[in-house]
């Protein structure tokens, strides 16, 4: 059984160097090794000023992560969310739905007035539809994994 979580949001610029290491080797192993994904994750969007990281730890051990990103970095007027991991040891406690949940209000505090996109995995569609997201697109392949876009159902009123 998991314990209780401890969640840190920082900019980049306040990333140490063994974070950094931790989120990295996190979004690796689960990202490119577990579902076989040869894929550019060091896109620049890390560094942004404007990007929170969502560090997820059990104990010293990071086990989830997300990063909320600016409107326009990934979709014209919207902010995103991304890069969203739980490790394998421990999904199945509810970790992802509080990291999606911190993230959605991270992104809600940070730009109230825009809309929230992701970009989902389509087998992860129906995870994201109970968090209130819904398709805004067809599948489409992004790196040889299926894709679908996703908007949260409203804006903020803040």
């Amino acid at each position: 059984m998991l314990n209780t979580s401890t969640t840190i949001i920082e900019p980049f610029s306040r990333l140490t160097n063994v974070q950094l290491y931790a989120i990295l080797k996190l979004r690796s192993d689960v990202f490119v090794v577990e579902q076989s994904c040869v894929y550019p994750d060091l896109d620049d969007k890390d560094l942004h000023a404007d990007t929170h990281h969502l560090l997820c730890y059990q104990g010293e051990v990071m086990v989830g992560y997300a990063r909320c990103l600016a409107p326009d970095l990934s979709f014209a007027d919207a902010a995103s969310i991304g890069r969203v991991v739980v490790a394998g040891e421990a999904r199945g406690y509810g970790l992802a739905t509080a990291i999606m949940q911190t993230a959605i209000a991270t992104c809600h505090a940070q730009w109230p007035k825009k809309h929230i996109v992701i970009g989902a995995q389509t087998y992860l569609q129906d995870f994201y539809t109970r968090l209130g997201f819904s398709p805004i697109s067809p599948a489409y392949d992004e790196d040889g994994i299926m894709h679908i876009d996703m908007r949260l159902g409203q804006k903020n009123s803040a």
